[in-house]
């Protein structure tokens, strides 16, 4: 797994808060491997979400986020594939929780539910936050397979 290599995504919707979340985490001294989305045509964000989701289960990105209006879309997306926990959150006690509790691998952001200085927070809490383990945790996570 590739440290402090984060794959980022968005579809039309989520564009410009992508761009704000690379930027901010290219300052903070993370790698950013940008799948796109440039521009405010539509596109379809199941395309974006497998491009995060190979990215995180090859090894090339440790986490992943993705962006879309609602978030809810593309973390439905992201889910499909095999390897993938990924986390709609609206605030940084949801991106907390995602890591200590569900071991999330990749998150969420609705760019039309949040601004985009909470979305850069909880991109700093998701990416920050220790898996908490413990068997009550891990035996749940060994379920979702």
């Amino acid at each position: 797994m590739t440290a402090r290599t984060v794959a980022l995504a968005s579809d039309h919707a989520g564009y410009q808060l992508k761009n704000e979340i690379a930027a901010s985490l290219t300052t903070a001294g993370y790698a950013v491997l940008d799948f796109g989305t440039n521009g405010p045509e539509s596109v379809d964000y199941p395309d974006y979400a497998a491009q995060v989701a190979a990215a995180v289960t090859d090894g090339r990105a440790e986490r992943g986020v993705l962006v879309c209006g609602s978030g809810i879309g593309i973390s439905i997306a992201a889910n499909r594939h095999p390897g993938v926990r990924a986390a709609l959150v609206h605030d940084v006690t949801t991106a907390r929780l995602c890591r200590e509790h569900n071991d999330a691998n990749v998150i969420a952001l609705g760019a039309r539910v949040i601004g985009p200085e909470i979305a850069k927070d909880c991109v700093t809490t998701f990416l920050t936050t220790a898996f908490e383990g413990g068997e009550r945790h891990s035996r749940r996570i060994a379920k979702m397979g």
